[in-house]
């Protein structure tokens, strides 16, 4: 040995079988050129490596003193405790990580248990939908679609679903031909119940009602009133749901539950229990309020429905939407029986209303056109241009000659449909919406809802009402019996009522 110490890579002579330092004894060799104890030649080459573990040197005689070894106890102390906190911290952040991975497991198994009951409320639905699926109308539009030809003569797609069958064309002819007679008997004289300007000009709020709809998703987006009972009211709603709500009982009827989105339009049939609910969900579905049901689900549109009307016998509902196309269909059976687009517009279709008579309606498009179509020939037979931005709102006067529009251009229009032209047009503030336009029963007002709330006296065309009690945008409006009072809704998710 040469140092005297333990070596650290121990390897043997073989000419004096002694273990050396390697590092010492090729120091050695390298002056020397021999083996340090026999003095025999000696070259690296004929070292020879032991292999063994890692030595544990022995302690230095230094440390063999008390306070040597109480300050070596000490270190290795120390050395003991930083290495118990260092676990200890590595414990917690794994408990901390147990902690939040079952959190997260807890919430897991609570989604799963919700969609399950939701599964299982879809398929209950479905069960209750399948006896009526074979009335619903096929979808698919026949290879063969005859063209029909519009206002300038353009070919316009019909998808032919159905039919409109002579009989269905004949039987609304007979309607028109009753309703105009009708008409032609009263004349010019007004109802002797309805409301006077100067009294109605006299309205206030009294009453006003907010939790028809769910208040986690809020707003009323629809509104219509019952033309045979005006106290039975209508409202569909940004939570899906149609509600059915009695004025004089101040009490919901029905809570209507189905679509899968809004509910955009709503109308209330006259003559039976039945309304009608329109939504971007691209369905059309019809209720029961007795029942509390949906009763049929009309599968018109491709894309959102964005209007709906009834035609004036009752039986057959004209809807219109954003894949271009207007459909006519029938509610008993939930057959579309016509469905036309015009090609050369290609544009969205915003709303549609039927003419008091039923054999023409109008319909808004997105690039500010109102198209007058025929129901019975399926063409386009007037445009009227001259709004900007998307068409909101059309309505037609009971009088049969007045059509009122509205535009996202703060503007209302009026048409005269005999001479088609535009005769007046009502510039309200800067950057006032129109969401709904309705006449009454009468023909004598016409209502605006948007910004606020403004009611019109025909002819004159001056207003006599103007309301601001909703603290959001107003969606509808509508007149009572008579104009006794005035009916609205509003993103603010009340219903307000309005006499004197």
């Amino acid at each position: 040995m040469i140092s005297s110490e333990v070596p650290e890579h121990p390897c043997v002579s073989p000419v004096s079988n002694q273990v050396f330092e390697r590092r010492l004894i090729e120091k050695y060799i390298a002056e020397n050129g021999a083996d340090p104890i026999s003095g025999q030649p000696l070259s690296e080459e004929q070292l020879i490596d032991i292999k063994v573990s890692h030595p544990i040197r022995p302690k230095a005689p230094s440390a063999t003193s008390i306070p040597a070894i109480l300050k070596s106890l000490q270190d290795e102390w120390d050395a003991v405790m930083l290495h118990s906190f260092t676990l200890r911290q590595q414990l917690q952040t794994t408990r901390q990580e147990l902690s939040h991975a079952l959190y997260q497991h807890d919430a897991a198994c609570r989604v799963i248990a919700r969609l399950t009951k939701e599964v299982t409320a879809a398929r209950e639905a479905l069960a209750t939908l399948k006896p009526q699926a074979g009335l619903i109308a096929p979808q698919a539009a026949l290879a063969s679609q005859p063209a029909a030809v519009g206002a300038g003569g353009e070919a316009m797609e019909v998808s032919e679903q159905v039919g409109m069958t002579p009989e269905i064309i004949q039987k609304l002819q007979d309607k028109a031909t009753v309703l105009t007679t009708e008409r032609k008997k009263r004349g010019k004289t007004m109802p002797e119940d309805l409301v006077r300007a100067e009294d109605l000009s006299k309205y206030r709020q009294v009453a006003s009602h907010a939790g028809l709809h769910s208040a986690s998703i809020p707003g009323i987006l629809s509104l219509d009133l019952c033309p045979t009972d005006t106290n039975k009211v209508l409202t569909g709603g940004a939570d899906k749901n149609v509600v059915v709500f009695d004025r004089r009982e101040e009490q919901i009827v029905a809570t209507l539950k189905g679509h899968t989105k809004k509910v955009s339009s709503v109308i209330y049939h006259p003559a039976q229990s039945v309304v009608f609910s329109a939504s971007p969900d691209s369905t059309i579905r019809v209720w029961s309020v007795t029942g509390g049901n949906c009763v049929q689900v009309i599968r018109a549109h491709e894309a959102s429905v964005t209007g709906l009307s009834l035609h004036a016998t009752g039986d057959y509902l004209l809807s219109s939407s954003e894949d271009q196309y207007w459909a006519f269909s029938d509610i008993q059976t939930g057959r579309v029986l016509t469905k036309v687009t015009d090609e050369t517009a290609g544009c969205a279709l915003t709303c549609a209303q039927f003419h008091p008579d039923g054999l023409i309606f109008g319909t808004g498009t997105a690039d500010s056109q109102i198209k007058i179509w025929d129901l019975k020939e399926r063409t386009n037979v007037a445009n009227f241009p001259g709004h900007s931005g998307p068409v909101t709102s059309i309505a037609f006067s009971e009088n049969g000659y007045y059509l009122a529009t509205g535009a996202q251009d703060s503007s209302l229009k009026l048409w005269d449909l005999r001479k088609l032209k535009n005769f007046k047009t009502i510039t309200l503030d800067n950057n006032y919406e129109v969401k709904s336009l309705v006449f009454d029963q009468s023909g004598t007002y016409l209502a605006v809802g948007g910004s606020d709330i403004r009611v019109y006296i025909c002819k004159q065309w001056s207003e006599v009402l103007n309301f601001s009690d909703h603290s959001g945008l107003v969606t509808g409006v509508a007149f009572g019996e008579h104009a006794q009072f005035l009916a609205s809704t509003g993103m603010d998710r009340s219903l307000k009522f309005y006499s004197l």
